[in-house]
């Protein structure tokens, strides 16, 4: 029998940890993490670090870890404004004559870092006032040469293209997100269980593994920042945005429904064989996603073969063969903040950044974890030291496992799509928990006063019987 995770066991920071800068008076604190970029400095010199110059043009590392981070001090139109501001400045752009030859070493660069920050964080883009700044700095450069207003067309239309694809987000896969109540439990002629729409174990882990890449692909890069954001002591009285965590939520969401598809497939049946069958073939099903690297779709099986109405299915336990199943939950098993898991996680990391093939590429982190992994290091450190310089050192390491997860989710699904198993996945209905409870003492009775009670008052109120 399997046994049950409780909540405390899920995840402790356990030795998860930025390291912690000195704050010292001057502009730099410690030795520079990239070039030009100090591990902590005041906000205004971290945006000028963004700005190019003709003979200038920042990391890549420090774009995306700024760009990520920034969000949490000014809101991307108003950097987006200070950024094009300090442009026009510098390279004296609001002047009736330019200096062509130095528009020309400058222009590239202007357009190749507007070009990454559409690329990554196209969402900062949605408002026309964003749209606004990008045209008129590009527009005061097109004169100088004419191909600066063609690339400027490009990048617009493929931030369009981007935009109107993540607005067609994966809410609307989600059919029958509610659970059901036992009442309403489908005839067997409307609901059809997994097993009759697809037997074969690695078929089943190579469609849930189509849906998690397909779902991860909505979640921007901000969402990890914007998911735990506190409002900033030194800036305006207004919160840096509102709410835009909604595929983060969705992502979530679908991990949720997935363990309760599990445990109402296998609560299902009447008869014990069947159940065991079930279960045994979601073992199977698990150890094919641990295996492709689907280790988001191996912890909500497990954690659904774990739910308290199914582990106590001891009946039905007894016919199913454990082995495999322990072995999983070992892999899995919170002690020591995940340390199996996370040994694991870092061998599929090392396979796809060897692979030769999309198949090798694939890693789909445990997404709850991922979450509470960048949790604690927001609450771990600060954002500005004592001396209010932004901390940049903590914001480096909060790009390193966001940009991780960011590659990860641009791997293409070698797998191909079935319609029939997606649709299932999204659509089947599931139970609620107390639903659960009631098919499970339907299949096992009670065995103690406990039990007894709560089937009788979940027999009263889901079934209106007394």
């Amino acid at each position: 029998m399997p046994r049950t995770l409780s909540t405390s066991d899920m995840v402790t920071p356990g030795s998860l940890g930025p390291p912690h800068p000195e704050p010292t008076d001057g502009e730099q604190a410690g030795q520079p993490l990239l070039d030009g970029a100090p591990s902590s400095a005041s906000l205004d010199t971290l945006i000028e670090q963004l700005v190019p110059k003709a003979d200038y043009y920042p990391e890549k590392a420090y774009i995306f870890t700024f760009l990520l981070s920034s969000r949490l001090f000014i809101e991307p139109q108003e950097l987006l404004a200070r950024v094009c501001h300090l442009c026009i400045e510098q390279q004296q752009l609001d002047k009736p004559v330019l200096d062509k030859a130095q528009v020309r070493k400058f222009g590239p660069k202007l357009l190749q870092l507007l070009a990454e920050w559409t690329e990554t964080f196209p969402r900062d883009f949605q408002e026309e006032s964003t749209i606004s700044h990008l045209k008129d700095v590009v527009g005061r450069i097109a004169p100088c040469d004419e191909a600066y207003r063609k690339r400027m067309h490009q990048l617009l239309q493929a931030l369009h293209q981007k935009l109107a694809a993540l607005g067609q987000g994966p809410e609307s896969l989600l059919g029958a997100d509610k659970p059901i109540s036992y009442r309403n439990k489908p005839p067997a002629s409307i609901h059809r269980e997994l097993l009759s729409i697809c037997s074969d174990p690695y078929t089943l882990a190579q469609q849930l593994t189509h849906i998690e890449l397909e779902r991860l692909q909505h979640i921007g890069p901000e969402e990890f920042v914007q998911a735990f954001v506190n409002k900033d002591p030194l800036a305006s009285t207004k919160p840096c945005f509102s709410d835009k965590t909604n595929n983060l939520e969705a992502y979530v969401k679908w991990f949720n429904r997935l363990c309760y598809l599990v445990a109402t497939e296998i609560c299902m049946p009447s008869k014990k064989k069947q159940r065991a069958q079930v279960i045994e073939f979601f073992i199977d099903v698990a150890r094919e996603c641990f295996n492709i690297g689907n280790f988001n779709s191996l912890m909500a099986i497990i954690s659904g073969m774990n739910m308290s109405p199914v582990s106590r299915l001891k009946k039905t336990w007894a016919k199913v063969k454990t082995a495999k199943f322990f072995i999983l939950e070992h892999q899995m098993d919170p002690t020591g903040n995940f340390c199996n898991y996370r040994t694991a996680l870092r061998g599929a990391a090392h396979r796809s950044l060897t692979a030769h093939s999309s198949r090798e590429k694939i890693v789909i982190p445990f997404f709850s974890l991922l979450i509470k992994d960048i949790y604690f290091l927001n609450e771990g450190c600060a954002n500005r030291l004592p001396n209010g310089h932004v901390n940049f050192e903590k914001f480096l390491e909060l790009a390193k496992q966001v940009g991780e997860f960011i590659t990860w989710k641009q791997v293409e699904c070698p797998f191909e799509q079935d319609p029939s198993i997606t649709h299932y996945l999204h659509t089947a209905p599931i139970f609620s928990e107390d639903g659960l409870y009631l098919a499970s003492y339907e299949s096992e009775s009670p065995e103690n006063q406990t039990e007894k009670e709560r089937w009788k008052s979940l027999r009263s109120s889901i079934l209106g019987k007394t």
